[in-house]
Order: C-alpha cells, then sequence, then structure tokens
C-alpha cells in the first residue's frame, strides 16, 4: 500500500488574497478607455429607455464616481455602482428603473476595462503551489461591482483556487472594516491566527488584516501609489515580497 506524500508543516490553514494589482494587473489608461465605457453605457440606457442628457449626465457620473472613490476610502463602507447610478437617475427624473436595465448597461461599462485587465504571470503558478501545499485560499476584494469582479476571476481562469469570494460590493463593508476578513474565516471556521492576507494596499489590505489580527503580507510589485506612500511609515505589514512567485517561499520560512 502506497503511502500518501507527507506535506510540509505551514505556518497557517489559509491564505487571502486581493485582486486588482495583486493577482491581476491593468495594462491600460484609464482616461484613454474611459470614452470608450461611456459611450457604451449611455447606449445601453437608450436602448432601455433611458435618456439622461448625454455629456452632461456622463460627466455628473464620473464626478460622482470619482468623489465617492475618496470617500468610501474613508467611511469603510461600500455603495454599488447600480446606486450611485440609480441615485444620479432620478435627480433627471428616471425612477422605478427595471434591475435588467441598470445591469445590462452597467456590464457593457465593465466589460470596456475587464478587456484591459490580465492574470500576472505568477498567479497561476503560485495559487496552484499553495493548493498542492493544503492551504485553503479565499478572495476580498474592494470594488463597487461584484458582478464585475466575479467576471474578472473567471476571465482570468482563478475561481477554481479559491474556496470564497468576498467583495465590498455584495457585503457593503470594505477592507480595512475587520469584519469583511472575519467573513472569511468563519467559512473554514479558522482563528485570525490561523490565515494571511496578501495584498498591495496598505490602507486596505495590509491595515485590515492587521486590524483583524491577520498575518499581513504586502505585495511592493504594482504598490506604487499616491495612497500607499501616504500610509509608508505609519502601517507596516509583517512580511513584504515584490511578486507572488515568492510568497511560497516566505511562507516556508515562517513554517521552520
Amino acid at each position: 500500500m502506497s503511502k500518501s506524500p507527507i506535506r510540509p508543516s505551514k505556518p497557517f490553514e489559509a491564505i487571502l488574497f486581493d485582486l486588482g494589482s495583486t493577482l491581476i494587473y491593468f495594462n491600460g489608461e484609464w482616461e484613454q478607455i474611459r470614452p470608450e465605457r461611456d459611450a457604451v453605457l449611455l447606449q445601453r440606457l437608450n436602448a432601455g429607455g433611458i435618456f439622461p442628457p448625454g455629456d452632461v449626465f456622463l460627466d455628473q457620473f464620473n464626478s460622482l464616481l470619482h468623489s465617492y472613490f475618496i470617500e468610501r476610502d474613508t467611511e469603510f463602507i461600500e455603495h454599488t455602482t447600480a446606486y450611485l447610478m440609480r441615485s444620479l437617475l432620478a435627480e433627471w427624473g428616471y425612477l422605478d428603473i427595471p434591475e435588467d436595465v441598470i445591469r445590462h448597461a452597467l456590464a457593457g461599462m465593465y466589460a470596456v476595462s475587464q478587456a484591459h485587465w490580465l492574470p500576472e504571470s505568477d498567479a497561476h503558478p503560485t495559487l496552484h503551489a499553495l493548493q498542492e501545499q493544503g492551504y485553503h485560499l479565499g478572495l476580498i476584494s474592494n470594488a463597487g461591482d461584484d458582478a464585475d469582479v466575479q467576471t474578472l476571476v473567471d476571465r482570468a481562469g482563478l475561481r477554481s483556487y479559491f474556496d470564497i469570494i468576498l467583495t465590498s460590493a455584495a457585503m457593503g463593508i470594505r477592507k480595512p472594516n475587520p469584519r469583511i476578513f472575519q467573513a472569511a474565516l468563519e467559512h473554514w471556521g479558522y482563528r485570525p491566527s490561523q490565515a494571511a492576507m496578501v495584498g498591495d494596499s496598505l490602507g486596505a489590505d495590509i491595515l485590515g488584516a492587521r486590524n483583524a489580527g491577520l498575518f499581513s503580507v504586502w505585495i511592493t510589485r504594482r504598490a506604487e501609489t499616491a495612497a500607499n506612500h501616504a500610509h509608508q511609515g505609519t502601517i507596516q505589514p509583517d512580511a513584504v515580497i515584490a511578486t507572488l512567485s515568492e510568497l511560497t517561499e516566505l511562507l516556508s520560512t515562517l513554517a521552520i
């Protein structure tokens, strides 16, 4: 009778990941794709019988999104993009819009940007290796639209690695609110000390993990952002890696 292979000891039972700029990256320029996103959004609203005043509405919507992106990172709550759109359209007299009209318009808008998100070259090998080593894997993403995240996960071929995928849009709370990390741990029944969080954002991923009692791993490959610069020196990760491929070695050293 053959014996089962002996797995190396693990410092944690579960590893949680951020999505954007951690497992996938954006290869476009937001300002360049925005006109196409706007055009598709307006076209689909018109097809659904919604006719807000073109450029004025789009300027208002983009301004609203920008203002909310700033606000939500201080309040740590999530109002979905659909909610913001409904609120703005209500100001133009469009009330009780069918859900399928809103979803169809947003799906078209997000499809434009989804085409520019690609998996990191070391994402699949790293996640596969972690699975082989017996880790349970989860994903927590801050995003204004749950369907957008689910589509990005599927486009990148990542779904099979994860036991649980949580989004702020679905839960109504954002990282670093510890409740979203606790929800992931409750899926397995693990304590915070049994899990680690890997992400590129000091203010969301690292602070959130530390507040929730998880081991925090900051991945710096795409972490050159104004927000991260503002937090450096005040938010300290437990460990730092430049790429995902360094994660398995880091975990092996922690297991010693």
